[in-house]
């Protein structure tokens, strides 16, 4: 990825350096008194007024909060994701297992790249010196790429899922969502800390400029690595999921078509079989019974019932297991694919924009502005994720509810635990003076205890 110093005309730093400087060349400070200027000209904030330096701190306060919104619902959504299928016994299979891995790089994509990403924004230049300017390019880009081939692997892994539901369980087996978690984690080191730290990513004239400016922390980066690493992180693991996706939504439609059919089928037969049943029973009731209304009864209430007989003729119930299970698949493919499409919306903008100043080269140039929305437009995928499981798939939604309410509680449990300590060493004071004024009485004092009794069953 490529990042480039954002330049804010808000620095405080040059601020209170050209005040130090005014100061050091006026013996007398001009307070302004009996002057006909402005007061507010006593503070010269690089030849701007103040107004304009209030607009600009304004816009970096809302970039602040902006950008900590987006990280600390990214690390609190991921969070939830792991925490829901490592305590719920319902949601341990072996497709969340992937859910859990993507959550873990999503987690560290907000807490590493995009915590750094917002010190430069805000402040304007690199504070970290060399090697960690290194360190935070190559995390960048390892753990973006990592979240993005997990995602790949899901969409694989849904394929086979819908595509061949009998040997699902034969082809995607716990060993083989452990050998595609560990590609997901080793492949994007290929691109990430080997070419950045040996210097194979840009030119040597880009190196000795960092060299010798340390507080600039832009990725530049040659054109044979912006088509190798562009590829590896998006355009090969998009195309896939492209393909995948395109197949299950067609066998999805196909699937779902034949169980239509196979359902209006046997309602037909069902019909057919108990108005057989009726007109049969009508030939064989008794016809000298004395009562008429009896024989009424008896010629009209067997056919009614000869509707509910269908599963006589072997036929299987309409929401049997089957069905059941391929509505569950489907579900999830649906939620699966709806993930799918935020990481191409957030995702495609920046990787387009990338290759393409990459390749034109000093030719082309970006405003800043552009590239922190292009940065943090990708960074947004990784706190969309969890917000999709919550509204789509209902045993992650009831599972971050439980969590959440069992946390809330936990909180509150402690805040009566403290304060029924503080209650009971009162009582003891207040008991030990009244033991030595010779009065043989003592203070108890209730003990509280929270209104909150949740448990945290398992989903």
């Amino acid at each position: 990825m490529i990042h480039r110093k954002s330049q804010l005309t808000f620095d405080m730093s040059k601020y209170l350096g050209q005040q130090s400087s005014d100061m050091e060349n006026s013996s007398t400070p001009n307070l302004g008194l009996g002057s006909s200027e402005p007061c507010c000209d006593i503070f010269p904030l690089d030849g701007r007024s103040s107004s304009e330096h209030l607009v600009e701190g304004s816009i970096v306060a809302v970039k602040a909060i902006i950008m900590g919104t987006i990280i600390l619902a990214s690390i609190f959504g991921n969070l939830l994701v792991i925490i829901s299928v490592v305590r719920f016994r319902k949601l341990r299979n072996i497709t969340n297992f992937l859910l859990v891995s993507l959550a873990f790089a999503d987690f560290l994509v907000a807490f590493v790249a995009m915590a750094f990403n917002a010190s430069v924004v805000l402040y304007g230049k690199w504070l970290f010196g060399y090697r960690m300017c290194d360190a935070w390019n190559s995390f960048d880009v390892y753990f973006s790429t990592a979240s993005i081939l997990h995602l790949c692997c899901i969409s694989v892994d849904r394929y086979y899922a819908i595509s061949e539901p009998l040997l699902y369980p034969q082809k995607i087996t716990q060993k083989t969502i452990a050998i595609m978690i560990i590609n997901c984690w080793l492949w994007p080191g290929v691109i990430s800390f080997l070419p950045i730290f040996l210097g194979w990513y840009t030119t040597e004239e880009h190196l000795q400029f960092r060299r010798s400016h340390p507080e600039e922390c832009e990725f530049v980066v040659n054109k044979v690595y912006a088509i190798i690493s562009s590829s590896m992180s998006f355009w090969i693991p998009c195309s896939i999921m492209l393909f995948t996706y395109y197949r299950i939504y067609n066998m999805a439609t196909q699937q779902q078509r034949v169980l239509l059919n196979g359902s209006n089928e046997m309602l037909t037969l069902d019909k057919q079989y108990g108005f057989r049943r009726s007109i049969k029973n009508k030939k064989h009731s008794i016809p000298d019974d004395s009562d008429p209304d009896n024989q009424l009864r008896r010629n009209y209430s067997r056919p009614v019932r000869s509707v509910t007989y269908a599963p006589e003729l072997g036929l299987p119930p309409l929401k049997d297991k089957r069905v059941l299970k391929f509505k569950r698949e489907h579900k999830a493919a649906k939620t699966l694919g709806i993930i799918m499409g935020a990481f191409i919306l957030c995702w495609l903008p920046f990787f387009t924009w990338y290759l393409t100043l990459s390749l034109c080269g000093s030719k082309c140039r970006s405003p800043d502005i552009l590239t922190d929305v292009l940065f943090w437009i990708g960074y947004f995928n990784s706190t969309l994720n969890p917000i999709i499981y919550a509204y789509f798939h209902r045993d992650f939604c009831e599972a971050f509810k439980k969590i959440i309410l069992c946390f809330v509680c936990s909180k509150r449990a402690a805040t009566f635990a403290s304060e029924n300590i503080v209650r009971f060493k009162f009582a003891q004071r207040t008991n030990s003076k009244i033991e030595r004024g010779g009065k043989n009485q003592s203070l108890n004092l209730p003990s509280r205890s929270p209104s909150c009794s949740f448990t945290a069953t398992q989903v």
